[in-house]
C-alpha cells in the first residue's frame, strides 16, 4: 500500500481568517485531487522567542513539535504575510528555531506571495535568504504569486476561484515531485 506524500503547510501570520490562511486552507481542501497529503501547522503561537542556549536537548515542547512536523513532512509550503518590508517577527521567529536542526536541510521548500500585486517582496527575499541558512531546497518553480482578495474567499474562508485552486494543486504536485527527486538524489 502506497502511502501519499505529507505537505507541511506553514502560515506566517497570527491573525485569524487572514488571506495566507485562505491560501494555506485552500491548498489544504485541494490536496486529494493533487495525490498529496497536508498538514496545517497550527503551532506558530505557541513558540518560545528564540533563544540559542534553549536550542538543545530537551528542546521546548512546542520547538520539538515542530521539528517533528517538519521532519516527518516530505515537503514544506509556506504563506507569509510582510510586514514593515520583512517578516513577521513570530514566522521569523519560527525560521530562527529550524536554524540549529538538520529536519529542513535539503527537504523541497516553497511559497505562496498572497500580497496585492508590487507587495510582499521584502518577505520573499527574506524567506530566501534565511531558507540558505537552513539547507532548504527551494522549489523555484512552486513559488508562486496569488495575490488574494477579500471578495475570493466564501463564508468558509477558503478561494473558490477554479484557477487558483488548480494552481495551488499544481505547486503542491510540484513539491511532491521534488520530494521524489530529492529522495532519489539521496539514495532514500
Amino acid at each position: 500500500m502506497s502511502t501519499l506524500p505529507v505537505i507541511l503547510l506553514l502560515s506566517g501570520s497570527l491573525r485569524a481568517g487572514s488571506s495566507n490562511e485562505s491560501v494555506l486552507s485552500t491548498a489544504h481542501a485541494v490536496a486529494a485531487s493533487s495525490r498529496v497529503h497536508t498538514v496545517l501547522y497550527e503551532g506558530l503561537a505557541a513558540l518560545p522567542h528564540f533563544n540559542p542556549d534553549d536550542d538543545k536537548d530537551p528542546l521546548p515542547q512546542a520547538v520539538a513539535e515542530l521539528r517533528t512536523a517538519i521532519r516527518e513532512a516530505a515537503a514544506v509550503l509556506i504563506c507569509t504575510p510582510e510586514y514593515a518590508g520583512t517578516l513577521p517577527g513570530s514566522f521569523k521567529n519560527l525560521l530562527d528555531w529550524t536554524v540549529g536542526g538538520t529536519e529542513i536541510c535539503d527537504k523541497p521548500v516553497a511559497w505562496v506571495n498572497a500580497a496585492a500585486p508590487g507587495r510582499g517582496g521584502g518577505a520573499e527575499a527574506t524567506l530566501r535568504l534565511v531558507l540558505g541558512y537552513t539547507g532548504a531546497a527551494i522549489v523555484e518553480s512552486a513559488c508562486v504569486r496569488i495575490p488574494v482578495s477579500p471578495q475570493m474567499r466564501g463564508a468558509d474562508g477558503l478561494i473558490a476561484d477554479p484557477s487558483v485552486r488548480e494552481q495551488l494543486g499544481q505547486l503542491l504536485a510540484l513539491l511532491a515531485q521534488a520530494h521524489v527527486v530529492s529522495d532519489g538524489e539521496n539514495g532514500r
